[in-house]
């Protein structure tokens, strides 16, 4: 359910290459020309545009943009031009630096791709870094956390819709029982988050809302300032509905004093060409104006011209 607009012919990459080299050249550079080729290519395309530009001009298309854009346009342009695998890898190394540290970013990672998303991520992490994701994100993350967020990024789930009802019951009682005596971190709410399925891990859910009156998430708020509990909420909300996860990262990023471009870039970036449908309809639903309004009425100049672009907003 992606918005990306990719118009009906699309140009040969070495045509988009060529387009590319003449936006850099000359006085100053043309971010209209740049937004008009990469914000309107998917995944597949993008990666020949790249190929193409190092085989005519013997520089790496990112390296290009690197020198030309500056900002949070060139921060969107770089993250929405690489390949998808390529850019969670670069996130998620980011996210165990010191200075850029996330537990959230590692998780959102973790829980909102697919299982084989998942496992490219860990190749391209392997290839670019010459280490795991696994071992960096053991290294920089510590008690609670490092026990939800190594199994979680080293997750292959089953993929499938098949359920079983009865492991469904049992596991939300178990996960009552520990949540109910407060053992947040206990192996067992550990091993029932990081290793079930999606469509078993609702199934448990959905029961445990019936059985227990309450859902998962209202009963994981009894200390509303306790920072593992917001993570584990947040993994929830991304293993089952991500779109409300996302809708509710974008309106923070967007009404907190001073925007967090962050945020909002990464979001941008990374669902344009997944699920963007559903979180502009849950934002619309949610905050009763468009994303797009929010959007341009919180960013500015190219930077604004390149997200609408992504959101399925702008020109083709």
């Amino acid at each position: 359910m992606a918005t990306l607009k990719v118009p009906a012919h699309v140009p040969a990459p070495s045509e988009d290459a060529e387009q590319l080299r003449k936006a850099f050249e000359g006085w100053g550079t043309n971010e209209q020309l740049i937004i008009d080729v990469l914000a309107h290519r998917n995944a597949a395309q993008r990666n020949l545009i790249r190929i193409s530009y190092g085989e005519a001009y013997g520089e790496d298309l990112l390296k290009s943009l690197d020198k030309e854009l500056s900002s949070d346009f060139e921060r969107a342009v770089l993250l929405f031009t690489l390949d998808p695998a390529e850019r969670d890898a670069y996130l998620a190394n980011e996210a165990t630096k010191r200075f850029t540290s996330s537990n959230w970013v590692l998780m959102e990672i973790a829980c909102t791709r697919s299982s084989y998303e998942l496992f490219n991520v860990r190749k391209a992490y392997h290839a670019r870094y010459k280490k795991s994701l696994e071992e960096d994100v053991a290294h920089h993350t510590t008690g609670d956390y490092r026990k939800l967020l190594v199994p979680l990024v080293s997750a292959f789930r089953y993929e499938g819709e098949e359920v079983n009802m009865t492991l469904a019951k049992s596991e939300a009682k178990i996960l009552r029982d520990k949540i109910s005596d407060k053992h947040y971190n206990d192996e067992e709410v550990i091993r029932i988050l990081t290793t079930r399925s999606k469509a078993q891990l609702n199934a448990t859910l959905n029961h445990y809302n019936t059985a227990f009156g309450n859902a998962i998430n209202k009963d994981l708020k009894a200390d509303p300032n306790d920072e593992f509990l917001k993570l584990l909420r947040a993994a929830i909300k991304c293993l089952t509905v991500p779109e409300k996860y996302f809708e509710k990262l974008l309106r923070q990023a967007i009404v907190k004093l001073g925007t967090d471009e962050s945020a909002l870039t990464r979001v941008v970036t990374t669902r344009a060409e997944v699920d963007m449908v559903r979180i502009k309809e849950e934002y619309q639903r949610r905050n009763s104006v468009t994303l797009e309004k929010a959007i341009a009425g919180d960013t500015s100049g190219d930077y604004e011209r390149m997200l609408l672009a992504l959101i399925g907003c702008g020109d083709v």
